[in-house]
């Protein structure tokens, strides 16, 4: 049996986990999460269908990567109920509505309603105890409370899909996650009309 070629695009994982370790030191870096989302929906518009999610999503293959080769999944079937449709779609509008907040968020700051705050959460509630995640110098003040909302978002989200992974199957993540949904969502109006 021939061995299966590797591709360029079979290593961006290493980006995924080069993302969340550059947020760490620098939020600025937070910022380069937008291609996760633009890319994804630019594709399934443009007709690459879901092809970000079957071969060019970082983070699903880090989960691959660790639950596989690294045997860290339990490899599990997931319930039901986290793949079906009503909760996909539900946890989707849970991850937009939290996402209009960080984007309400900014907006105040960049009106000068609120000042700046300079923290990375958990779950939307719970404060990551690090402090030197700090953004470039001369970055406004807003782009900065973008980058720390941001960069909650997408931790928030690997922390879940890892959580998912050690569970169930490596990639049990792919099954709810809200740029998968989306982009399925685009494919179907897509394909209707």
């Amino acid at each position: 049996m021939k061995p299966k070629q590797s591709h360029w695009y079979d290593y961006l994982w290493a980006a995924s986990a080069l993302y969340l370790i550059l947020g760490f030191f620098n939020i600025t870096f937070a910022w380069l999460g937008l291609l996760c989302f633009f890319i994804p929906l630019l594709m399934a518009l443009f007709g690459a269908d879901k092809g970000y999610c079957n071969r060019y999503c970082g983070r699903g293959q880090l989960f691959s990567l660790l639950g596989n080769r690294f045997k860290l999944s339990r490899r599990l079937p997931m319930p039901r109920f986290l793949s079906s449709t009503w909760f996909r779609y539900a946890f989707l509008a849970f991850f937009l509505v939290m996402f209009g907040s960080m984007l309400f968020s900014t907006y105040l700051v960049f009106s000068g309603s609120r000042s700046l705050q300079e923290a990375v959460t958990l779950l939307w509630t719970f404060r990551v105890p690090w402090h030197f995640a700090a953004a470039f110098d001369g970055i406004p003040a807003w782009a900065a409370q973008f980058a720390f909302g941001f960069y909650s978002v997408m931790l928030t989200s690997s922390l879940l899909g890892f959580v998912m992974m050690l569970l169930f199957k490596p990639r049990a993540w792919c099954a709810m996650c809200p740029m998968g949904t989306m982009t399925q969502a685009v494919c179907k109006i897509k394909h209707r009309s």
